[in-house]
């Protein structure tokens, strides 16, 4: 006679975990991007830098998007380095693969940006990283931080952190 075990509760898959919801994304801008042989280890599998590579891009898109070029920032003695940044890597994009790069400023405090990324399947249904960046505005040419963001860049980031909220 075999003992029996009480019942255990069933925990989900853990790729279960890193499904995602295509609602989740309503205000994210959206930057495609494809596995090219360069972005790669000698296994096929992206290299964990570039990932930063195409979430910079889409930062960088998204404030185009909104009216922010990067060259005029530069130009007006304006940069936005990060200081601060948490990526988490759940699954590798290989060789061919296509996927979004999802990006949304989360909100800014004074001259600090803070930004949310996921990077996921072209059908938003795999997770691939997740990532938070800060930035903050810096003065280039004293090298310091900037008391306060330039007039323009300040209206242009209040019209997109307004539409997320």
């Amino acid at each position: 006679m075999t003992k029996e075990t009480p019942s255990q509760p069933k925990l989900p898959p853990t790729s279960a975990i890193d499904k995602l919801t295509k609602t989740e994304f309503d205000t994210w801008f959206e930057y495609p991007i494809r596995v090219q042989p360069h972005h790669t280890d000698y296994a096929g599998i992206t290299w964990h830098g570039t990932y930063l590579t195409w979430m910079e891009e889409a930062r960088v898109e998204c404030l185009r998007s909104i009216g922010i070029d990067f060259a005029d920032l530069v130009a007006l003695g304006c940069d936005l380095p990060v200081v601060e940044l948490s990526v988490r890597y759940h699954r590798s994009l290989q060789l061919g693969m296509m996927a979004l790069v999802k990006t949304r400023m989360l909100e800014v405090t004074g001259v600090r940006m803070n930004w949310d990324y996921k990077i996921v399947s072209t059908d938003e249904q795999e997770l691939y990283v997740s990532a938070q960046v800060t930035l903050v505005a810096l003065d280039r040419e004293r090298g310091k931080i900037m008391r306060q963001l330039p007039p323009a860049m300040k209206d242009a980031l209040a019209k997109i952190s307004a539409s997320y909220k």
